[in-house]
């Protein structure tokens, strides 16, 4: 397994170790004392999937307040993405910047978000499959999320996106901006 460090201290890009043969390939995807290893000490409670049939699907910017906050680890089992996560901890020194990767299911890696970060992706092929292990349950009232081009943070999705319009589902096309937001993370050092 190899582990690169991102601008952002804490987000993490994970490739992970292939074993492949004529028959195809095997990869081990988690192991809590390995990950432990790496930074990754959180207990994973739930484990999510998503479908999105078109490419040039924009999901995100989202995110869980406190009490109910999540850390993730994700990976793309179908098609190709490019995974975006936004420092939103008010006062840290990274605060609005992001990092990005890109997941599919030919590279086989993760990137690990921790608590207090914007999540979101955009689908660079038709058919994918995202996959999420999370360190806390959904709960509905403490959803959190922006605009996928809000000012402040600047992701760079123009170049992503080369000219197609994002599909964006309802919640989404009418986000608040980051400042707008009810972002309840603050930078703890």
């Amino acid at each position: 397994m190899k582990v690169t460090e991102t601008k952002i201290p804490g987000v993490l890009i994970i490739d992970t170790d292939v074993f492949g043969d004529h028959r195809g390939w095997f990869t081990e995807t988690y192991e809590k004392p390995k990950y432990e290893k790496i930074g990754v000490d959180v207990t994973f409670v739930q484990d999510n999937m998503s479908f999105s049939a078109k490419k040039g699907t924009l999901r995100g910017l989202h995110w869980q307040n406190p009490p109910y906050a999540q850390s993730k680890l994700v990976s793309c089992i179908k098609g190709k993405v490019i995974d975006v996560a936004v420092d939103i901890r008010k006062g840290s020194p990274t605060f609005a910047q992001w990092v990005s990767v890109e997941l599919s299911e030919d590279n086989h890696r993760q990137f690990f978000i921790p608590q207090g970060f914007a999540h979101g992706f955009l689908t660079l092929t038709d058919d994918v499959k995202f996959m999420y292990k999370v360190d806390n349950v959904y709960n509905k009232e403490s959803e959190g999320g922006m605009r996928y081009d809000d000012p402040t943070c600047a992701v760079d999705w123009g170049s992503l996106l080369n000219g197609i319009e994002p599909v964006l589902s309802e919640k989404d096309q009418v986000g608040p901006t980051l400042e707008e937001s009810n972002n309840q993370f603050v930078y703890n050092k």
